[in-house]
């Protein structure tokens, strides 16, 4: 099983988004798959590319740098945030310094792909999520900001509602600047774009590359929902599963399919083949988190390691591949504040430990690195 171990470094306080001139594709075009292509290979050719769409109207370039405040609506919803360029430059050499906590490993292949791409493309294309608990004048200030009419408002193709706010007034931007300063921000997704964006800026320094595009939104105030990311284990065995767990001291009890779904929670982990059925209650979820204890005390116990996980967002989708040759764990939600208290006592969580939802969709900003 090829495991994320890489932690990247730690971007150091003051928090600091930038004004920068946002790259916007058209409202018909946004959450459009054929919009994909626009991003896609040769990756060189995607900045010419997306001045074609500039001039032919499928996309949009602001006209002056601004800090923009999104808020999009999906499924019923509602998330907001503050999108800006992260200044990536300066590291954090002690926990007080951090101001973005990773809570994932990262695999640094994967991370220096995506920087080469970036890199060819010009481009930042999509936002990285950063939650934080905004202090109450923040909050109020972005409830000003949002009762004006938005600069953009639209119905994306995937029924997503978008709207936009360019913040260009410089108190305004300023007094932004001086509340987020202080922000400690639990990276919510993102984790390999985060990395590569550091990457960038190290092999760039003293340019545009020593910034990031980012968005910072309040976990008090529009939060974004955190759920499980569910596992099956091909060429697992069931009953190892289960043995494994009674190893690293769980009950482990065999119920019908119903009562077994009925207890997941946040003391309950479920295994199943697709036949058999058990209800897990570990003796260590008040210390940490379910998908934790799955990886540090059950995993270690089988007789062989997985050789891989595959990762499902639903219980739906987990089932649907489940079988008596893969077997799955149903993982209940992580709590935020568990989270939060564990990445910053310097802890982490594994790979794909949470599900932040809804993410915006690609398209609705991005940021042209050369043009600031």
């Amino acid at each position: 099983m090829d495991s994320a171990t890489v932690v990247p470094p730690y971007v150091a306080k003051p928090l600091e988004l930038l004004p920068f001139r946002a790259v916007m594709l058209s409202p018909t075009r946004v959450g459009d798959p054929a919009s994909a292509r626009a991003l896609a290979r040769p990756y060189r050719d995607v900045a010419a590319r997306l001045m074609q769409w500039i001039d032919r109207g499928d996309a949009h370039a602001d006209t002056a740098p601004a800090l923009y405040l999104h808020e999009y609506t999906s499924g019923g919803l509602t998330v907001r945030g503050i999108v800006g360029a992260l200044r990536m430059s300066e590291r954090a050499d002690t926990l007080a310094d951090r101001a973005v906590w990773p809570h994932e490993a990262i695999h640094p292949e994967q991370a220096g792909e995506l920087a080469e791409r970036m890199l060819q493309m010009d481009l930042n294309p999509a936002p990285i999520l950063l939650v934080h608990h905004a202090r109450q004048e923040l909050r109020d200030l972005v409830d000003q900001v949002a009762g004006a009419d938005p600069d953009w408002r639209y119905l994306d193709r995937t029924g997503q509602r978008q709207r936009l706010w360019a913040v260009r007034d410089a108190q305004t931007v300023a007094r932004i600047g001086e509340l987020v300063a202080t922000s400690r921000c639990l990276l919510a997704d993102g984790h390999h774009r985060y990395a590569a964006y550091l990457r960038l800026q190290e092999e760039h320094p003293g340019t545009a590359w020593d910034a990031g595009l980012a968005m910072l939104v309040d976990q008090a105030d529009t939060p974004l929902f955190l759920g499980a990311i569910h596992r099956t284990l091909p060429d697992v065995r069931l009953d190892f599963l289960v043995e494994a767990a009674r190893a690293a001291g769980a009950e482990v009890t065999a119920q019908p399919r119903r009562h077994a779904l009925g207890a997941l929670d946040s003391t309950h982990l479920v295994l199943t083949d697709g036949n058999t059925w058990c209800a897990v209650a570990p003796d260590r979820l008040d210390r940490e988190a379910a998908v934790s204890w799955l990886h540090d005390h059950v995993l270690p116990r089988l007789p062989e390691p997985p050789r891989r996980l595959e990762h499902h967002h639903t219980v739906e989708q987990a089932l649907a591949a489940t079988s008596s040759a893969a077997p799955a764990v149903l993982l209940p939600s992580p709590d935020f504040e568990q989270v939060r208290a564990l990445v910053e006592s310097g802890g982490l969580l594994p790979e794909k430990a949470t599900s932040f939802q809804p993410k915006p969709s690609l398209g609705v900003i991005m940021r042209r690195v050369s043009a600031g």
